[in-house]
């Protein structure tokens, strides 16, 4: 059984081959390569939660490679990131919002007992399942420790 996520993945990219959008063309093959690698390499069939975590890594790469160009000032390598970004962000759920992840975060907070920073660990792994690929886990890290701060 395929999982919703990959064959919506799946029809994109025959929509994009039809209409010749080589920049939402070569990012979706990205996302095909990246989920059959992890199929190949762990020998499993990917569910929706698996490819959310592919694509909130590759969120997060391309963030990091657009700061990198910003400070070398190479604006057409970031306008490309950002096309990456904005191609990937399609395929992932509505962000929460920070009033969302605020509560989010309280809830583990009390359903862990976490009293320290030194908790932040259990509440990372309540907070995570719920904001993989909705909300920048930096982001999310920093609320935490500011949350116990």
């Amino acid at each position: 059984m395929s999982s919703p996520l990959k064959t919506t993945l799946t029809e994109a990219m025959k929509t994009a081959m039809k209409s010749q959008d080589k920049g939402r063309l070569g990012t979706i093959r990205l996302i095909l390569s990246a989920m059959k690698q992890k199929e190949v390499d762990e020998r499993v069939e990917l569910t929706d939660q698996d490819i959310l975590v592919i694509l909130d890594k590759m969120l997060k790469q391309r963030r990091d490679s657009i700061q990198q160009f910003q400070a070398a000032k190479r604006d057409d390598l970031v306008a490309q990131e950002m096309a990456e970004v904005k191609v990937i962000q399609d395929f992932l759920p509505q962000a929460l919002t920070d009033a969302e992840i605020n509560s989010i975060i309280e809830q583990a907070v009390v359903q862990s007992g976490a009293t320290t920073l030194q908790d932040m660990g259990k509440v990372m792994a309540l907070v995570k399942p719920q904001a993989q690929g909705r909300a920048d886990m930096a982001i999310v890290s920093q609320l935490i420790k500011k949350r116990f701060g």
